[in-house]
């Protein structure tokens, strides 16, 4: 049931969601692209010890995440909404949290100190406040409308989003935080690092701020009768026996896996590889094009397609192309630029639509079991999201370490520089067709099942509207 005398869903909405996006990428695309960069190159902790800390940080998540949902899901209304204030509330935490990540006065401290001091501060942003408003932000789709074309098109807004804030920062950050050293190696400046944190910082509150003053809550919520309240256990466990939601989890895993584990490796591969970070800035920048194409064509391909079905087609092709370009060794970088560029669209179209997957399993799980626990739900699919970030963090750091990347060293050999081509050509490449197997074989919701749940969810509300 919608709320009455509010303004329709419109554009306000998609903008100020997206922003919402852009916000929280401005802290998790630059913690995912640069913080094992400060903590190996400018604090030199070891990237075994920063994989160990980004496993350590997913754990606690497994009960941040899944409480943080069961929060959202029993928030009592206001006059400004029940899930938008999380937003207000949180948005200073989180940016200052992430800031304080990126500070090396304690770069000639102590090992254990230095240890310490990343694994609190980590903790604290990434388990804590990120949650805290992450979490809230991703249950808002749900409330903002219950139109599934309205859910669809937030999907590929805040997409964008994530994507403007991908370019920002990946265009920004190269040329702020990177400079030539005398022999021509590519060094990392601690000054510049903590200043780029804190400008992105500043702008993520001001995106949060946006996000909160335009969006506009429409769905009435309906608080469950006190007899048919369950526990997080009972709750917990219908919600893991479905197929629908264990198959998003699973693409969702991987493609975070891939996606991150190449932002991570990118910017070795560019300063240790090519030798060229110029062009990670215009790597970055293709985000841009990439985004105005599948936003253009993406909605109205999954209409007429589906979303399970467009999605597994571009991981499977993303995968091919990726594994092409590393049997080719290329080694003119602006060559290797331009056909990651075209690997890179089946992904992002995946991508783009993943959103509004979740909207589908929440909708698959109402029609099961009659509840609608949209907290609770996307609480789970952002904690997938966050193993699939701490394994990426982990195996770029323990991979890094098995090629014989060193650290503390000003240039890479030959073959360390050989080894970062193969982690960020094939890795990708297997993981992505794994991807599209799982939406395969596991992700039961076709476009023929997506339309009969929302064919039934529309007969029941009817139903009851009636009574």
């Amino acid at each position: 049931m919608s709320k009455q005398g509010v303004r329709p869903f419109g554009l306000r909405d998609k903008f100020g969601y997206m922003l919402g996006d852009v916000a929280n990428d401005f802290s998790f695309i630059f913690a995912s692209t640069y913080v094992m960069v400060f903590y190996t190159k400018i604090m030199g902790i070891s990237a075994g010890m920063v994989g160990t800390m980004f496993l350590v940080a997913r754990c606690i998540d497994a009960f941040t995440d899944i409480g943080m949902g069961r929060i959202v899901d029993n928030s009592k209304p206001t006059k400004n909404g029940r899930i938008r204030p999380w937003i207000l509330r949180m948005c200073a935490f989180v940016a200052l949290a992430s800031f304080l990540m990126y500070q090396s006065f304690l770069v000639d401290a102590p090992y254990g100190a230095k240890v310490a001091y990343m694994f609190v501060t980590y903790i604290l942003w990434g388990s804590i406040f990120y949650t805290s408003i992450n979490i809230p932000y991703g249950s808002m789709a749900s409330v903002i409308s219950s139109e599934p074309k309205d859910r669809c098109s937030l999907s590929v807004f805040r997409s964008m989003g994530g994507g403007i804030a991908g370019i920002l920062i990946g265009v920004a950050a190269p040329m702020i935080v990177y400079h030539t050293d005398a022999q021509g190696n590519k060094v990392v400046s601690a000054s510049s690092m903590s200043l780029i944190a804190g400008i992105f910082s500043v702008c993520a509150i001001i995106c949060y701020l946006l996000c909160y003053t335009l969006t506009t809550e429409r769905v009435e919520y309906v608080p469950k009768p006190e007899g048919q309240r369950v526990s997080v256990g009972k709750t917990l466990a219908t919600l893991v026996s479905s197929r629908s939601l264990i198959g998003l989890i699973l693409s969702a895993i991987l493609l975070l896996l891939a996606s991150l584990m190449s932002q991570g490796v990118n910017n070795y591969l560019f300063a240790d590889y090519f030798k060229n970070t110029t062009a990670l800035s215009v790597f970055s920048l293709l985000m841009l094009p990439c985004m105005i194409i599948l936003a253009a064509v993406s909605t109205q391909m999954a209409a007429k397609f589906g979303k399970r079905e467009c999605s597994m087609i571009g991981m499977f092709v993303s995968g091919a192309l990726y594994f092409i370009i590393g049997c080719m060794r290329i080694t003119n970088v602006w060559l290797f630029v331009g056909l990651v560029f075209l690997a890179m669209l089946g992904m992002y179209f995946f991508q783009m639509q993943c959103w509004a997957l979740v909207t589908d399993v929440i909708d698959d799980m109402e029609v099961k079991n009659g509840n609608r626990d949209d907290g609770t739900i996307y609480g789970l699919y952002s904690f997938s999201r966050k193993i699939g970030q701490a394994i990426a963090g982990g195996l770029s750091g323990w991979a890094l370490g098995w090629i014989g990347y060193d650290e503390l060293a000003a240039g890479q050999t030959q073959e360390v520089a050989k080894g970062i081509y193969n982690l960020s050509t094939f890795f990708p490449a297997v993981i992505y067709i794994l991807c599209g197997l799982v939406l395969l074989f596991v992700y039961p919701l076709s476009k023929s099942r997506v339309e009969a749940n929302v064919a039934e969810l529309q007969s029941r509300r009817a139903a009851q509207g009636n009574k």
